[in-house]
């Protein structure tokens, strides 16, 4: 009989077609990836898990750890296949998730069309009842109301109700009764902001329950499968699930609060990279995760990903900050649009390709994988320009249909604009290449930042194939494709610590603060916190105090870091000094000479987590010898416009410092990575392999 050890855990990751495993057995990596399966997810992470186990020669049983992330929560929100869900909240507010903050994202766009509210107009209900912005009762709760509220609801078949009061976050009390009232009559779950999103700003925190009461329980039932069918095939180990912040959170905990799993997935991608960052001491870093569905940019800096406070889910216009849904909750920041190896491509009214964001997925999957599929996905442009062999792709486990590409591509994209197959499968992988960078563009001017200051590391099933036509159209001289890149979100659960973040709003002007209050808060931030991460880790806990600060009258706050000690006399002058130095750090300078002019705290935040492990360290290389073209296949180069005898090569056969002239293809079982003409590859002394413009010297 085994038993289960700790040093052996396995990360799974579902994505939109495949879904991604990697086992950690001592530190050798074993991988794979499945087709997603959207009537039973959990059937794909068991699948995987035996082919993972079967290669590593262990039982299921030995395994000490699952962690998973999935975009099961953000395809949910995105198509709108959630629970029938009733919003109850304060009388006079039933419209404001309409309503939103009445900004403009698209200023002279007379025919804007705004983001449908998640839950429609006759599913909101109001009820009388009142709290202060300083917290204080100010009309007490109509119960009556509820009662009444609660039979329409049960007689109404909601599957979830979500609560959002007024001025929750200063008093939750009557957030708290309301859902007492709603329990005694409904058995379906309810959500509070209060718990959920404990925030100022009404609009985001109303959405935030109300996208958690949505997918809860869809949720709530996938993980109970998951769980039962885990310890059926004998994986009695425990299971935690990576949430949008990067850290480990219990089945438990995300049962209840499964809107912080709407970005796990990629969540896990960008600490990935920023491992990747930190190995080979990149300070500057964007990291593109391409995969079936999507394609997700983020930015690294100092090893570490940029977070917030809010993101938005299903942005639908041109990437415009504002035209999503906006979540409120600890987040990886990232722009992520409808761009994957499934997306499907097709021509509009005005004969221009497009792509995305409706995708192929894995049923039926691009016209290629032969399961039904007749539309043209990005996969299927791939196929007719080369990039990919049909008789090795996925290791040999799907056999590529090159010819049903084709007629795909003819008819719903080459016959529209007289072009031959091939010329469309060009314009079709353009336009998608052209998609991503203006999204990279984007993300990276919203964040004061020049994208070309910046090292890629492409990592995901799709990434590779991609990344090098990316970095021309950045102008990017480098890029790194990690060994595992294939299932790279995967391997980045696996490194990721059991964290946690803890926020409350609490409006604070330095000049009237008082140290105990703030000490009190910050100390049941600290407990809250602490009590997630301890239920997957005895180890050692480090924690993050932020004070989100602002002249008073701004509408919008920055994050002030701040020591891990309790406030004393000088507390004033030190928050005062550090928030002006951190405005000028965001801003050029502090604001002086304004008689009156206040700073004040809007929100505290404890992040907590376990200590890590820091990555073996390695020196990137250009490459000290050439390695002559062997095996050659004619594939399609789009810095040229021509087809190119390219070299086929082995990522196994590389050893480091080995380099590869561009136009090439290095395949392994998981991706492939395109060499264009412009770029050669450099195999690295951790397994990847770096994308390096030819003029850089070898």
């Amino acid at each position: 009989m085994t038993s289960r050890t700790d040093d052996i855990r396995l990360g799974a990751d579902i994505g939109g077609t495949f879904t991604d495993i990697a086992l950690d057995v001592r530190g050798t990596i074993f991988s794979t990836k499945v087709l997603t399966n959207y009537a039973a997810p959990e059937q794909a992470i068991l699948d995987g898990l035996e082919i993972v186990a079967r290669d590593a020669g262990i039982s299921p049983a030995e395994i000490g750890l699952v962690i998973h992330g999935t975009t099961l929560a953000t395809n949910a929100l995105i198509e709108r296949r959630g629970a029938k869900t009733a919003l109850i909240t304060t009388e006079g507010f039933r419209d404001v998730i309409e309503m939103r903050t009445e900004n403009r994202f698209e200023q002279y766009d007379l025919n804007l069309k705004l983001p449908t509210p998640l839950i429609p107009r006759e599913h909101r209900f109001t009820v009388k009842g009142r709290i202060g912005a300083e917290g204080q009762e100010l009309q007490p709760l109509d119960e009556a109301a509820l009662e009444e509220i609660a039979g329409t609801i049960a007689a109404g078949g909601f599957g979830a109700v979500a609560i959002g009061f007024i001025h929750s976050y200063m008093n939750p009390a009557h957030e708290r009764r309301a859902r007492e009232i709603l329990a005694r009559r409904l058995s379906v779950p309810i959500s509070i902001s209060a718990e959920v999103s404990p925030q100022m700003r009404e609009f985001e925190r109303f959405n935030t329950v109300c996208a958690n009461a949505y997918v809860r329980p869809q949720m709530a039932d996938y993980l109970a499968r998951l769980q039962s069918r885990l310890k059926d095939m004998g994986a009695t180990c425990p299971v935690f699930m990576i949430h949008s912040g990067g850290g480990l959170i219990s089945v438990e905990t995300a049962s209840e609060f499964p809107v912080r799993l709407v970005e796990s997935g990629p969540a896990g991608g960008a600490i990935f990279a920023a491992d990747i960052a930190r190995r080979f001491d990149l300070d500057s870093v964007v990291s593109y995760d391409m995969g079936g569905t999507t394609a997700k940019i983020c930015l690294i800096e100092d090893f570490a990903p940029q977070t917030a406070r809010t993101f938005e889910v299903a942005r639908t216009y041109r990437f415009c900050k504002g035209s999503g849904m906006p979540i409120s909750i600890p987040v990886i920041e990232m722009i992520e649009i409808g761009a994957g190896g499934g997306s499907l491509a097709w021509v509009d009214a005005m004969g221009r390709i497009q792509t995305g964001p409706e995708s192929a997925g894995s049923e039926p999957g691009p016209a290629c994988y032969g399961r039904g599929g007749e539309r043209p996905a990005i996969t299927d442009a791939d196929l007719v320009l080369g990039k990919l062999d049909p008789d090795n792709f996925a290791g040999g486990a799907i056999r590529l249909d090159t010819e049903a590409s084709r007629r795909a591509i003819t008819r719903d994209v080459g016959a529209r604009l007289s072009l031959e197959p091939q010329a469309a499968a060009f314009g079709i992988c353009e336009v998608v290449d052209e998609n991503m960078a203006n999204a990279a563009r984007v993300h990276a001017v919203e964040n004061g930042k020049n994208i070309s200051d910046n090292v890629m590391i492409a990592f995901g099933g799709a990434a590779p194939l991609h990344a090098a036509r990316l970095c021309e159209k950045l102008g990017l001289d480098r890029c790194l494709v990690p060994q595992g890149a294939g299932v790279g979100s995967a391997i980045g659960f696996l490194k990721a610590p059991f964290g946690y973040e803890a926020l409350a709003s609490k409006l604070v002007r330095l000049s009237r603060f008082r140290a105990d209050e703030v000490n009190a808060l910050l100390a049941d931030l600290k407990a809250s916190a602490e009590s997630f991460v301890r239920a997957g880790t005895s180890g050692t806990i480090r924690r993050e105090i932020t004070a989100f600060m602002r002249y008073a009258g701004q509408g919008w706050e920055i994050p002030v870091p701040l020591a891990d000690e309790p406030f004393g006399d000088g507390a004033v002058a030190g928050l005062t000094e550090a928030f002006r130095r951190n405005y000028a750090r965001f801003f050029g300078r502090a604001i002086d000479g304004l008689d009156g002019l206040e700073i004040e705290v809007v929100t505290w935040s404890v992040k907590a987590s376990d200590e890590r492990p820091a990555p073996e360290k390695h020196s990137i290389t250009t490459g000290t010898r050439t390695v002559p073209a062997g095996v050659t296949r004619p594939v399609f180069d789009p810095a040229t416009g021509t087809t190119q005898i390219s070299a086929i090569v082995e990522r196994t056969t590389l050893s480091a410092g080995d380099r590869v002239p561009g136009p090439a293809v290095i395949v392994e079982r998981e991706t492939s990575t395109v060499v264009t003409t412009t770029f050669d590859a450099v195999m690295q002394s951790d397994g990847g392999i770096l994308l390096v413009r030819k003029e850089i010297a070898a």
